[in-house]
């Protein structure tokens, strides 16, 4: 099996162009381990659709399906593109969470960054979970996956290692969650750290980040219509949530290389 693999900002995937393998949950945790692996944060399969230009679906590491990657889908545009299986800057996925936009930016004949419709984000009220004997309060929110949202004066103190999976298996979130935790720096820059549901501590994560702003505006410490820097592990993302929460994020995607794979 051949296999890409791509990264937006760190959070890198090994991609595929095909049909997605009986055995996906097996190939998936071999493949993505980092020792005995090619090493990703899981796998990330494209195909033709009869709803959109493409279609992909998205395993994480422990072989669990996703329904949206914010990373993961600008990597696909610039996949489909620098490999030639469309010739046009602007085209549609179809995801588990619904059909996303794609407008990529071509330079020298190679797509370089993304800019992607997420859709309309869903804020709900604050809410308080129970880790260790305490409540910590955070906002749900849904951006066609599910996120929470805690806000803190000190990012760089929070042991994400620890409280990344007690949030994520907490008995109020029954499918999981994926937690996010906001260190806001301005009202057009935030640093966020995230812990992704079947995947752990990644690098980046778009609609985490898609996510934060969301909740910032929400909370009126972002305005909305404005871009937003979120500053990430592995680099930078601009999100912009509108009035009515609709989200577009833009980043870059590369290549890191070409693999073929013995296990099957």
């Amino acid at each position: 099996m051949k296999f890409t693999k791509m990264h937006g900002l760190g959070n890198d995937y090994l991609y595929v162009f095909g049909a997605v393998p009986e055995n996906i949950r097996e190939l998936c945790i071999k493949l993505s381990d980092r020792h005995f692996g090619a090493g990703s944060d899981g796998m990330i399969f494209i195909s033709p659709s009869e709803k959109a230009d493409f279609k992909m679906r998205i395993f994480n590491a422990d072989g669990s399906e996703a329904k949206m990657c914010g990373n993961g889908i600008r990597c696909v545009g610039k996949y489909v593109y620098d490999k030639g299986y469309t010739r046009k800057t602007e085209i549609t996925v179809e995801t588990l969470s619904g059909i996303k936009t794609l407008a990529l930016t071509v330079s020298d004949g190679k797509v370089t960054e993304a800019t992607v419709e997420m859709g309309k984000a869903i804020v709900s009220d604050k809410m308080n979970i129970e880790i260790d004997g305490g409540l910590l309060l955070f906002i749900p929110v849904s951006v066609g996956n599910p996120h929470a949202v805690f806000f803190t004066d000190n990012i760089n103190g929070i042991q994400l290692e620890k409280i990344g999976p007690e949030i994520e298996h907490n008995p109020l979130f029954p499918d999981g969650v994926n937690a996010e935790f906001v260190e806001v720096i301005s009202q057009e820059k935030i640093r966020m750290r995230v812990w992704e549901r079947g995947s752990g501590i990644t690098l980046a994560c778009g609609t985490g980040s898609c996510a934060s702003v969301a909740a910032c505006v929400k909370e009126g410490i972002c305005k909305p219509d404005t871009p937003v820097t979120v500053v990430l592990d592995g680099g930078e993302l601009k999100i912009t949530v509108s009035d009515d929460f609709s989200v577009k994020m833009t980043g870059s995607a590369e290549t890191v290389y070409e693999g073929e794979s013995v296990i099957c």
